[in-house]
């Protein structure tokens, strides 16, 4: 027990340290604070992809993260948050939580393509009958993307759902009209990414953390 009378203090202890245990003691403590920066990002293709987010009051976490490439060129990134770890398509949709998509252009894209893209890509992962049930939505869409002419590098596109709520489109941060109510237009739009024909195989496994998951194994 430290007497009334003892006037050491930890700080005078600390400075009576030989200065390699000095030095040594201030090393150990960076590196034990380095996992916390490290792991609060990642940084894709330059682009800063955060771990964790709020979305609606509920914490969602980073399920996976890639490139979308067209050619040998990255057009933009993609960020997967979801309330639970998926792997799979059904998880993914069988998942009742608050889900959010974030795409980063890397490269100038007109609108217009991109929504005929998205437009594509919905009706490629569809049958016919399904097709049928969010059709009426593909024009809101379409007006979407007229009213945003270009994407240029780091502006983001972010697709979010909310059950109870619908799916909220968002440009440069700045929402882009109502919610969609539908939760069948939001699967036929998230399986542009991860349906059974996919834009970008690779980008597919990495939104699913697959190969994150591959290279832990081969570790």
């Amino acid at each position: 027990m430290t007497s009334a009378n003892d006037t050491t203090s930890p700080s005078a202890n600390r400075s009576s340290l030989p200065r390699w245990a000095l030095a040594l003691s201030f090393t150990v403590a960076a590196f034990l604070a380095a996992p916390q920066a490290i792991a609060s990002e990642r940084d894709l293709a330059g682009v800063k992809v955060v771990q964790s987010l709020n979305l609606a009051g509920q914490a969602l976490a980073l399920n996976g993260a890639g490139i979308r490439y067209r050619g040998p060129f990255k057009v933009y990134t993609a960020a997967l948050y979801t309330t639970n770890q998926v792997g799979s398509p059904a998880e993914f949709h069988a998942d009742k939580g608050n889900k959010r998509l974030v795409l980063t252009m890397l490269r100038e894209i007109k609108s217009s393509q991109m929504g005929r893209l998205f437009i594509k890509g919905v009706q490629k992962n569809l049958s016919p009958g399904d097709l049928g049930s969010v059709i009426s939505e593909l024009p809101r869409m379409g007006e979407i993307f007229s009213a945003n002419k270009r994407m240029l590098p780091g502006e983001q596109l972010v697709i979010d759902w909310v059950p109870g709520r619908g799916m909220q489109i968002s440009a440069r941060g700045e929402p882009q009209g109502e919610p969609f109510e539908s939760q069948a237009f939001f699967e036929a739009l998230m399986n542009i990414w991860l349906g059974q024909s996919p834009a970008d195989w690779r980008l597919k496994d990495a939104l699913l953390g697959i190969e994150a998951h591959n290279a832990m194994n081969t570790l």
